[in-house]
């Protein structure tokens, strides 16, 4: 009798951990990769692209998606209020919003809200350009702490402010504030440790493993910087300058190796003994601006160049830097991957796109939005949710719930 009433509760319950299971809790994904695990989500589209299942507004910025337990996160800015702003995912449904001062701060762009909300548990965390950083309940948007961590730490800003996302890990907070970062208590808003007040990177903090340690890269305004997690201790360094600072891609990790990409090129970096040595460095390759790459075997998907020139999406063998293909038209987009497809959004325009080094195969196009389109797209249980700079949001439905 007990064993029967353990199979009719796990065939109960299995409905939901499968929703949970597409779920993406934070920037990148819960690998923080940029790939989901999401397989069987992609069918042709009918002639007048796929369906949309619900829009909004949530003013601007560029903040992306995060989604779960059924609920989707982002940010805007209207009027000089910055919003937290919670979904239903199914409906578009508003749970709950959550405003407070900050200002728009346009500068050769639309201004507006940055970093991508964090969801750890019943909480999720969020930062704005200028360092309101709040705890909030994710089921009601109720606070449960928050700061100035600029004003409390007495911060240079870069000069597009702060960018990079909250990362979670254990009971720490870590951003990419200040010369390489600083943790703090998630529960309290503690600060466990700071390293200096110089301007930042606008990447979020990437984790990795240095031996037995765990640790974090950051982009500051001139390297890539690793610390321990634990005490915030500098373990390595490595220069990297780029034009006005504008370290933003997040490095890519693959063992002990790592890719960096910003607008002066991109390079592969080796782990040896604990120190960062050059395996490679090209200046024209793969330059990501503001959205980093996706690496599927062996290969790193991204699109190359700056708004201020033509750019094209290019596919890029890891171990040799080797170009295998590039394809023209495209701006300052950013995608993702899942079950072998790129998910990119490039003004405007959703793209499937199969992740081949052979060469560049488009599955599917359409129109979605219109305007400025530089936040990536985020796949979860089957639906797309995407948005432009002027904080238009929509969900696109791509199978049958």
């Amino acid at each position: 009798m007990k064993l029967r009433f353990v199979i009719l509760i796990a065939l109960l319950l299995a409905p939901v951990f499968a929703l949970r299971a597409g779920d993406w809790p934070r920037w990148r994904g819960p690998d923080l990769n940029g790939i989901s695990e999401e397989r069987g989500w992609f069918a042709p589209w009918p002639a007048d692209g796929p369906k949309i299942l619900w829009r909004a507004s949530v003013g601007t910025g560029f903040s992306s998606f995060t989604v779960s337990r059924g609920r989707v996160f982002t940010m805007g800015n209207t009027n000089g209020m910055d919003s937290v702003w919670c979904f239903d995912a199914a409906s578009g449904r508003v749970l709950w919003k959550h405003s407070y001062a900050c200002p728009l701060a346009p500068r050769f762009y639309e201004g507006g809200t940055l970093a991508t909300p964090t969801v750890d548990g019943e909480s999720v965390y969020t930062i704005s350009k200028k360092g309101h950083l709040f705890r909030l309940n994710a089921a009601s948007g109720a606070v449960a702490w928050s700061k100035n961590i600029a004003e409390e730490l007495n911060l240079k800003l870069p000069e597009w402010d702060l960018a990079g996302s909250p990362f979670i890990e254990g009971d720490r907070l870590v951003l990419n504030v200040g010369s390489a970062g600083a943790a703090l208590d998630k529960h309290t808003g503690k600060v466990l440790w700071s390293t200096g007040t110089n301007a930042c990177g606008y990447s979020t903090p990437v984790p990795f493993h240095a031996g037995d340690k765990h640790a974090v890269v950051v982009l500051s305004a001139e390297s890539v910087v690793a610390v321990e997690l634990k005490t915030g201790r500098e373990l390595w360094r490595h220069a990297w300058l780029t034009s006005r600072a504008v370290n933003a891609a997040d490095p890519v990790f693959d063992g002990e190796r790592f890719f960096v990409s910003t607008s002066t090129g991109c390079a592969l970096i080796q782990l040896r003994d604990g120190q960062p040595e050059l395996v490679w460095k090209l200046p024209k390759a793969m330059r990501n601006y503001f959205n980093p790459c996706v690496l599927l075997d062996g290969h790193l998907y991204g699109i190359n160049g700056t708004t201020h020139r033509p750019t094209e999406l290019t596919c890029l063998e890891l171990a040799t830097g080797t170009v295998k293909w590039s394809e023209p038209g495209f701006g300052s987009g950013a995608l993702m991957a899942a079950d072998g497809k790129l998910i990119l959004l490039d003004k405007g325009e959703l793209s499937i796109i199969e992740a081949s080094p052979a060469g560049f195969k488009p599955l599917a196009r359409a129109m979605i939005l219109t305007g400025k389109c530089w936040t990536a797209p985020v796949l979860a249980n089957g639906r797309i949710y995407a948005r432009n700079a002027a904080g238009d949001v929509v969900c696109v439905e791509l199978r049958a719930p």
